[in-house]
């Protein structure tokens, strides 16, 4: 029975290799943010089962133990603020406010840190090359001499109500979320700055190593457990000769 926890284990420092080499991956990416996880037990679930009327067997209280990987969470802190002295970057002020973008394939509103925008035939676009909106969720035209920067809209969301989405954007979890829309920008951001990514590179390599070694001390423990069953299944055969 050793060997469900010990998978359960593997199967967690697999998804924190991934998700800390994705981290790793985007350490020069512009606005990101980088993701962590908690592990919880079976317990937890266990425990809601049976409150919605689902009685244990013996093997559900024994793995009741196992390690579960229960969320991944973003953090949230602000990466360093770097000068650009380029007048289409913008880096925000704030660790919870987001520019909108238009995802070009869904249509839908998304959010980003990003603020490297760039001007696409006389529009205000991101560096993936979709519209930047204003606060009605218009797209932003770029005029020689005209003051566009007023017109950037700017959100303010709780992390916990966003996830990762592709392309170093985020999007709202569930309809009904909370978003605060700044009708005034003035202080929001800054021009000719962009924020770094806040991922610690020196950090994410000892936990990558960390997860790497957990991962390896429980396969030696269920190959050693595999070797242990093999002799005595070997001891068992000789005796009944």
């Amino acid at each position: 029975m050793a060997k469900y926890p010990l998978a359960a284990s593997m199967i967690n420092q697999i998804n924190r290799i991934d998700m800390i080499s994705n981290n790793l991956a985007n350490v020069n990416t512009v606005g990101f943010k980088q993701e962590g996880t908690t592990e919880g037990s079976f317990n937890y679930y266990l425990q809601r089962a049976q409150q919605d009327g689902f009685n244990p067997t013996k093997l559900n209280e024994v793995v009741n133990t196992i390690p579960k990987m229960d969320t991944k969470y973003i953090h949230a802190e602000m990466g360093p603020i770097v000068s650009t002295g380029n007048a289409l970057d913008f880096s925000l002020t704030q660790s919870d406010t987001f520019f909108k973008v238009r995802d070009e394939k869904s249509g839908e509103v998304v959010y980003t840190r990003d603020g490297s925008f760039k001007n696409l035939n006389g529009m205000l676009v991101d560096s993936n090359g979709q519209a930047v909106l204003s606060i009605d969720d218009e797209p932003i035209a770029i005029e020689a001499g005209e003051y566009f920067q007023g017109e950037i809209g700017v959100v303010k969301i709780n992390y916990d109500d966003l996830e990762k989405y592709k392309d170093n954007n985020f999007k709202i979890k569930e309809a009904g979320v909370n978003i605060e829309q700044l009708e005034n920008n003035d202080g929001q951001f800054m021009q000719g700055s962009l924020e770094k990514s806040n991922v610690n590179s020196v950090s994410s390599m000892v936990a990558l190593i960390d997860a790497h070694r957990r991962l390896e001390q429980a396969q030696k423990a269920i190959q050693s457990e595999s070797e242990m069953n093999e002799v005595l299944v070997q001891k068992i055969g000789d005796t009944s000769k």
